[in-house]
């Protein structure tokens, strides 16, 4: 087990990142061990009771001055009261602190993760699922702030407890507490023996929850797929796997810790029978006092059983550390993106772009772009066409710096777009993808969301430019009409049109049109082909476009071919040369047979 893997250094890595909690975990585990301070005084005040029965006026509470018995057995009451309040007080305080600490840590690190993942560059998502980010978020966010809840405190309140009632029995009687302590060793080596042999265990646990939550986030977001091929029955099947394979992993966990128990008892029997055979026949032969050895069996018990329950803690603190791993794994996670720009754009944005000998390769693949270099003057349409796979998408994602150039550089204003900080660059795009993507909430929530101050009227002007009233205004409460997740209550087309509205109120000087009207019927990308040629005025647009009749007015179409630049030129200009563009618009207009292109 490498020291990264281990469940010490994962602990020292929570603790390094909760320093800023530093104050409240000492008040906390200060409550914690008070609260065992007077959880073990009532054994304590046994012992001396039964010493004021037996010895009265020779007992040990007579000697403080309190000479008649009933007088002790007063003062003892007294005492028994207070202690009780006291470790009440401690108890409700140590809950408190312990509870509001597990929630507000657990929540930092949710955040702190969520924020991660957000700074991610593209290929971090490709690697990773969704129901695997979503595990880690909840489930072992969730796992920890369990110890902490309990965990954390039982650790604590053992070890002030062997502390304590140890520091009583060498005070009493060293011969005793020797043999009452011997199995102690015996329970820590069991503990860190159980420790390394839990830890890859509850990781591959960990693992199979992100496998499980993946399995049932694809299928779930992919019912509609599952359902017309008839494949319910295949993916219960893999869904029964991914579960066997999870209840496998704990078993095997469960099976070590469930050892623990049963080995902790034995070695605690040890202990108890020491102290009450050798105690008691040091009480027989008057070594030691009546009230001492009461006192001495019942600590033995304080001092004992508690360590019982370190199995169960230290079975939550595995869980806990390796959902910690995962958790600060995460937060760890550097960004291939990094936003270290410090530039704004200069205001108003004219919105030239301009791609220098730039190239990139997607991990892992030969897909990619290399050595393009273009311009795209301030308020010109470009085009982008070419076959699937060509680098069209590749050039948007990386303007966006979805993704790192590897070299080159791209331009928008003439300023390098990874020196500006990624909000300016962002906030000066607005993209209408292929792919929309719709939140759950109203219409109103979804066409804002690039402007969430937006008036009713700019809402209401940026759905009629996206040709997107006539619809929007039949639904049952307009514009506050819930969409369901990701849209599912309207069709493709609505969603579509949605989108471009999004994008119309967020009035970027650059406007990205990425298959934007590849889901609506002809007469609606007609209407929309007009309200384009509006929205278009005096703004720099970049359109990828499959059917090349929605691009024919382009400044420039540039196509691509496995990641260059084979041809550029307006639709005339492309048509005279016969190549690539004009083979394949001879094949959408019919006017030559199919080819492949």
């Amino acid at each position: 087990m490498t020291e990264s893997t281990t469940s010490f250094s994962a602990l020292l890595r929570l603790i390094r990142y909760a320093r800023g909690y530093r104050r409240r975990i000492i008040l906390a585990s200060l409550c914690s061990a008070l609260n065992t301070f007077f959880d073990i005084m009532p054994e304590i005040l046994i012992g001396i009771a039964i010493d004021v029965v037996v010895n009265r006026e020779s007992s040990f509470v007579a000697s403080l001055g309190f000479t008649t018995p009933q007088s002790q057995i007063v003062v003892l009451g007294v005492l028994t009261f207070l202690i009780w309040v006291g470790e009440s007080a401690f108890e409700y305080l140590y809950l408190i602190l312990w509870r509001n600490l597990a929630q507000d840590l657990q929540a930092d690190m949710r955040q702190a993760a969520y924020d991660q993942v957000q700074r991610q560059d593209m290929s971090f998502f490709e690697s990773r699922g969704s129901g695997e980010l979503v595990a880690i978020l909840n489930d072992d966010v969730n796992q920890l702030e369990r110890f902490l809840d309990g965990g954390a405190n039982d650790f604590l309140q053992v070890f002030m407890a062997v502390l304590l009632v140890g520091g009583v029995f060498f005070y009493v009687s060293p011969t005793i507490a020797w043999l009452a302590i011997t199995p102690i060793p015996v329970v820590i080596w069991g503990a860190f023996y159980f420790m390394r042999k839990a830890t890859p265990l509850y990781s591959d646990v960990r693992a199979e929850v992100g496998g499980l939550a993946n399995r049932l986030s694809n299928n779930l977001g992919g019912m509609a797929t599952i359902k017309s091929f008839t494949a319910e029955n295949r993916e219960s099947a893999r869904l029964r796997g991914a579960s066997e394979r999870y209840v496998t992993a704990n078993r095997r966990a469960i099976r070590v810790s469930s050892a623990f128990v049963p080995m902790i008892r034995m070695a605690i029997l040890v202990g108890f029978l020491a102290t009450f055979i050798v105690g008691g026949f040091k009480t027989l032969d008057g070594s030691l006092n009546v009230g001492a050895y009461g006192m001495l069996v019942f600590l033995t018990q304080r001092l004992l059983w508690p360590l019982t329950r370190l199995a169960q803690t230290v079975d939550l603190y595995e869980r806990a550390m390796a959902s910690t791993r995962r958790i600060l794994g995460l937060i760890e996670t550097p960004s291939d993106v990094r936003n270290t720009g410090t530039k704004e754009l200069a205001k108003p944005v004219n919105g030239q772009i301009q791609f220098d000998d730039i190239s990139f390769q997607y991990f892992g693949t030969k897909a990619g772009v290399q050595n393009i270099s273009l311009t795209v003057s301030a308020g010109n349409t470009i085009a982008l066409v070419g076959a699937t796979g060509s680098g069209k998408s590749t050039l948007i994602k990386l303007l966006l710096r979805f993704y790192p150039v590897t070299t080159g550089s791209i331009r928008i204003d003439n300023e390098p777009i990874d020196q500006l900080t990624l909000a300016a660059l962002r906030e000066s795009i607005g993209l209408v993808s292929q792919d929309v993507f719709l939140f759950e909430g109203s219409v109103r929530d979804n066409i804002a969301y690039g402007k969430p101050d937006a008036s009713d009227d700019e809402i209401e002007l940026a759905i009629k430019s996206a040709e997107a009233w006539d619809f929007v205004s039949e639904l049952s409460d307009g514009i506050d009409t819930l969409v369901g997740e990701r849209g599912v209550k309207l069709s493709g087309g609505q969603r579509q049109r949605l989108s471009l509205a999004r994008a119309i109120l967020k009035n970027p000087p650059i406007l990205i049109l990425d298959e934007a009207t590849s889901a609506v019927d002809n007469e609606t990308e007609a209407a929309i082909q007009k309200s384009l040629a509006r929205v278009s005025r005096n703004r720099t647009v970049l359109v990828v476009a499959h059917r090349l009749s929605t691009i024919v007015g382009a400044d420039n179409i540039v196509v691509l071919d496995q990641g260059r630049v084979v041809e550029q030129g307006t639709h005339a200009q492309l048509i005279a040369i016969n190549g690539f563009y004009a083979r394949q618009w001879q094949v959408q207009t019919g006017s030559a047979a199919l080819t492949t292109y």
